[in-house]
């Protein structure tokens, strides 16, 4: 692949979790959120992105809608659970990205807000269609993802680099 071809990153918020007597990192999914991982899973297979590597944050209800979403995809990518994504700062999540390395098209990173909703408006330059309305109209509520696009190796990836191209939320 050469650098110049566009990248996607899709940045997707865990489903809806449950709030039991248990850590924040433990919290499992709700039952909404059981209903809504798999629609999204449904939604990016639609799109007919076949993702490389998926980077998943290692807390209990991203790992349960990453299986869950997964399934509905016609292609299991490589997974990585990366602690750094549980909690994480925009530019921490940056940094994470900026070390995937190049033979890698697609990604998907799947993580909490306010990281994720934060980076998909920190990296998107522009956006496509209707994309940035719907986003900032809707927010980043569970199960929501963005697809972002951007040309040049990882380690390049930073604000302002990327093009929103794609935005979904359950009630969309």
């Amino acid at each position: 692949m050469s650098v110049a071809e566009p990248r996607r990153i899709v940045l997707f918020r865990h489903a809806k979790a449950d709030w039991p007597q248990v850590s924040d990192h433990e919290r499992p999914l709700a039952e909404r959120g059981r209903r809504d991982a798999p629609v999204a899973g449904r939604k990016l297979a639609d799109a007919g992105i076949t993702f490389d590597l998926a980077l998943c944050s290692t807390a209990t209800r991203t790992r349960e809608t990453w299986k869950l979403a997964v399934q509905e995809l016609p292609e299991r990518p490589k997974t990585v659970y990366e602690e750094r994504i549980y909690e994480a700062s925009p530019g921490e999540l940056i940094a994470l990205l900026n070390e995937t390395p190049d033979d890698v098209h697609d990604a998907v990173l799947i993580g909490h807000n306010p990281g994720v909703q934060a980076l998909s408006e920190i990296l998107a330059a522009e956006a496509e269609g209707d994309a940035q309305q719907r986003l900032n109209r809707r927010g980043f509520p569970t199960a929501a993802f963005s697809v972002l696009t951007f040309t040049g190796p990882w380690k390049s990836l930073e604000p302002g680099t990327a093009t929103l191209v794609d935005y979904w939320a359950p009630s969309e």
